[in-house]
């Protein structure tokens, strides 16, 4: 239910062309909407500030065209569907062709609210330890960015060429949020926690092998950082990752 919609019926029936048991059971109906396999939050928008978000994994492309058709229509912000695949997107495409598929971030989106003001004052800078968590970061990156924030990367830059992390401080200390992706044992969030007093996200990746156990490792070193000031979302969340920054980043 869009914002309007709920002024249209407020002065309908401040007018008195709606009764009041006609806008009871208007109110009532909105909600959610009943699809049989999903039942799609219509009120998330206002509540949250953006329509619901959705899971692609494990749902069919039919379903997932159906419930992103359903949101473009009862919703006026952007649209995000994650762990999207290229099967998702040519079903989407038939109800709403001007949707986009970003196949690295696995995103299938659609970027049409023009009311956002993404503030340069207010920045999201993400980092990535190696090229191998970058489609992890690029999920974080377009989630933060349809929420309606300016987001910044660097990428390639661990700890195990620490002076590649040292030539992006600038960026660092300007920045109001930070997000920081890595696999392997995940000393990144460590290193640059030390290094700013803004809070830091913590997103450990299944980049790695043997003791990684697939992310396990990044994870617990994550969660044991001595530096102050970073939390952790979970492994390979770059779509948590996002939509927390972007809510600490427009607190003012």
């Amino acid at each position: 239910m869009k914002e309007e919609d709920i002024v249209k019926l407020l002065q309908a029936y401040k007018a008195g062309t709606l009764s009041e048991a006609e806008a009871v059971q208007s109110i009532a109906e909105v909600p959610f909407e009943d699809m049989k396999f999903a039942e799609i939050d219509h009120h998330r928008e206002l509540r949250q500030g953006m329509p619901e978000v959705i899971y692609a994994a494990g749902k069919t492309p039919e379903q997932v065209r159906d419930i992103f058709y359903s949101l473009y229509t009862h919703s006026k912000g952007n649209l995000l569907a994650t762990r999207a695949r290229q099967e998702h997107y040519d079903k989407v495409l038939e109800k709403v062709p001007e949707a986009q598929f970003d196949e690295t971030a696995r995103l299938i989106y659609l970027d049409r609210d023009k009311s956002l003001e993404r503030d340069a004052e207010h920045e999201i800078l993400i980092l990535t330890a190696g090229t191998s968590d970058v489609p992890v970061a690029e999920e974080a990156r377009l989630t933060a960015y349809l929420f309606g924030n300016k987001v910044r990367t660097c990428y390639d830059c661990g700890v195990a060429g620490i002076h590649r992390l040292f030539a992006h401080l600038p960026e660092i200390k300007q920045a109001n949020v930070i997000i920081v992706i890595a696999g392997m044992e995940g000393a990144l969030a460590s290193v640059v926690g030390g290094l700013t007093d803004k809070p830091v996200i913590a997103v450990p990746t299944s980049v790695g092998y043997g003791a990684s156990f697939q992310g396990v490792a990044a994870l617990l070193s994550m969660l044991n950082s001595c530096a102050m000031g970073v939390s952790v979302v979970n492994i390979d969340n770059g779509f948590g990752a996002g939509a927390l920054a972007s809510k600490i980043n427009k607190l003012r």
